[in-house]
């Protein structure tokens, strides 16, 4: 039995899966903001109840929304800030008394959805959170690509590229930087943009709702949305080009990213013909779960 963990911002959830990929329990419980040990028991617990309701002592994988530096083997990057710069996989593996795997929740979302989602039987497979923020994570041949300093797919700090004139000095992303992909290729990215534009303050969903029924405004967010998200795809694929996209988070349940997508990426993509399929995560908000747990999958 494989249990996974996702630490969230604001959830903790954990599953169990058996060989086949097979559900046998899960749980969702809050995150305890802020609270560093608090995390550490509330792992503790879900671990145990995942056993108590299997009956097997499972391997342990951790998703975080942050990485562990080969530097130092502290955790650095997360935008839960209490985790950082603590040694987090010594920490657990002290209170579960067994190893833990840990990866990024980007990079797990890759992994599911590699082993047996979208991106199945792919060597390549760049996966793509378009949710608060926006992460991404990478896979090859089902395994995660952390890279040499813990930082394989970690495009959310990165600039948007191809940027317009008229899109200077745009906001800032939760690093500080300005114009990054985690601001403009998220779901704040989409509803900040609309509201820089109308003066309006909605969710993303009524946004949607409001370009489906014809709203100018609304239409122009969205195509203002899909030229931005093509442009740092479009990176992605001269750089990694990937054997498929896979989307998830909030935003990738929009249906017409699927059809608009792939003609906003060619432009920019260096190649004299790009067809690469764009997926929506088969497993959806269980995808970074499920990838914890198959962190043990060899």
């Amino acid at each position: 039995m494989r249990f996974g963990i996702d630490w969230g911002g604001t959830k903790m959830e954990v599953i169990a899966l058996d060989a086949a990929g097979n559900e046998a329990y899960r749980k969702r419980v809050p995150t305890p903001r802020d609270d560093y040990e608090g995390c550490i028991r509330t792992v503790v617990e879900l671990v145990a109840a995942a056993q108590a309701e299997t009956g097997v002592a499972g391997t342990v994988g951790l998703g975080i929304p942050g990485s562990i530096s080969p530097a130092t083997g502290l955790v650095k990057n997360a935008n839960s800030t209490w985790m950082n710069g603590k040694a987090l996989d010594h920490d657990l593996e002290a209170a579960l008394g067994r190893p833990v795997r840990i990866e990024n929740d980007a990079n797990c979302l890759a992994v599911s959805e590699a082993t047996d989602g979208a991106g199945a039987g792919k060597h390549i497979v760049h996966a793509i959170i378009i949710g608060t923020g926006s992460g991404s994570g990478i896979a090859i041949d089902g395994k995660a690509h952390r890279g040499a300093n813990g930082i394989g797919g970690e495009w959310g700090g990165i600039v948007l590229p191809f940027l317009r004139a008229d899109e200077f000095p745009g906001p800032e992303c939760w690093l500080g930087h300005r114009n990054a992909i985690d601001m403009l290729c998220s779901g704040t990215g989409f509803e900040w943009d609309y509201r820089e534009t109308t003066g309006r303050d909605i969710r993303g969903r009524e946004i949607i709702e409001r370009m489906r029924a014809g709203e100018a405004e609304a239409k122009a967010t969205y195509e203002r949305y899909v030229s931005r998200l093509a442009r740092a795809m479009a990176m992605v694929a001269n750089l990694l080009d990937p054997d498929v996209f896979v989307l998830g988070g909030g935003m990738s349940n929009v249906d017409e990213l699927y059809a608009d997508l792939p003609d906003a990426m060619r432009p920019f993509v260096f190649s004299d013909q790009y067809e690469v399929p764009i997926h929506r995560a088969v497993h959806g908000d269980s995808s970074g779960v499920r990838g914890a747990a198959w962190l043990w999958n060899d």
